[in-house]
């Protein structure tokens, strides 16, 4: 069955942990992703929508707000995974 992907363009851009800060603790660096657009939500059935949501066919393994939409090119793309976090060492009392 097709499944279709509902798209949240007002909730853009996507972004996703593409480094951490040297900080003490270390602090997410949050870099965007070009041209995204949320999957704020995937169904079989599509329902009416208010603009400027909308509707797209997507594959069966799209997962809401783990994929963005690109308004460049009309596909759909998964986040990129987080970068690790860095240990963080603590000292002996």
């Amino acid at each position: 069955m097709t499944k279709n992907a509902l798209i949240a363009p007002m909730q853009a851009p996507i972004q996703y942990v593409s480094g951490w800060t040297t900080d003490t603790p270390p602090e997410p660096i949050y870099t965007p992703i070009e041209n995204s657009c949320r999957v704020a939500q995937v169904e079989t059935q599509t329902f009416e929508v208010a603009s400027p949501l909308f509707w797209t066919p997507c594959e069966d393994d799209v997962i809401a707000d783990q994929f963005y939409y690109n308004t460049a090119d009309e596909q759909i793309y998964p986040v990129p995974p987080p970068a690790p976090a860095p240990e963080v060492q603590i000292p002996n009392s």
